[in-house]
């Protein structure tokens, strides 16, 4: 007889780039409604590191990582990214974005990023959404793929998932001993 196993649950963020700081405070709120406490927000960081969402954004970029408190289950990723899009939407004119939010998460071992755009190292979980392991952890650090975007790839940005992972590691110590 085989038994299931299912996967602990997950630290989940999100990615906000923007260019009007009411927008992004707006959106945190609307985000902390539905998903609960903050635990860690980075501060401010220029976006810079590719010019794909100028024509419909504008310049300058900004970005904020939002970390979440409450876990969640992974499998519930298809569905948070529809809810991204739909957030997007509420605050875009003249079909037009004014933020591109990637929500993701992270678990002991790995830092996964969802997007509705397939290639050959994504998954598809459904309803037009796939996810990307963006980097593992290993020795201390995270690690990363030729695929992994280059901001990713900057120490700073690095210590932020630094931190909510050791957050997570906490929890899930904590969780498990209940």
């Amino acid at each position: 007889m085989l038994t299931r196993c299912f996967p602990l649950p997950v630290k989940f963020f999100c990615s906000i780039i923007y260019t009007h700081e009411r927008v992004y405070q707006k959106i945190r709120n609307i985000f902390q409604k539905k998903f609960g406490a903050i635990d860690l927000e980075s501060d401010v960081i220029d976006f810079n590191f590719t010019d794909y969402y100028y024509p419909e954004m504008g310049k300058p970029l900004l970005r904020r990582f939002i970390v979440f408190k409450k876990l969640q289950d992974p499998g519930r990723f298809a569905e948070i990214k529809l809810f991204s899009i739909k957030v997007e939407k509420k605050f875009a004119h003249a079909a037009k974005r004014a933020a591109n939010i990637d929500p993701g998460y992270l678990d002991q071992a790995k830092l996964v990023l969802t997007t509705t755009k397939d290639f050959y190292h994504r998954i598809y979980l459904g309803k037009g959404i796939y996810a990307e392991v963006t980097m593992y952890y290993r020795d201390g650090d995270f690690c990363t793929f030729p695929t992994t975007y280059p901001d990713y790839r900057r120490p700073d940005h690095k210590r932020i998932f630094l931190a909510a992972r050791e957050t997570y590691r906490e929890q899930i110590k904590n969780a498990t001993k209940k």
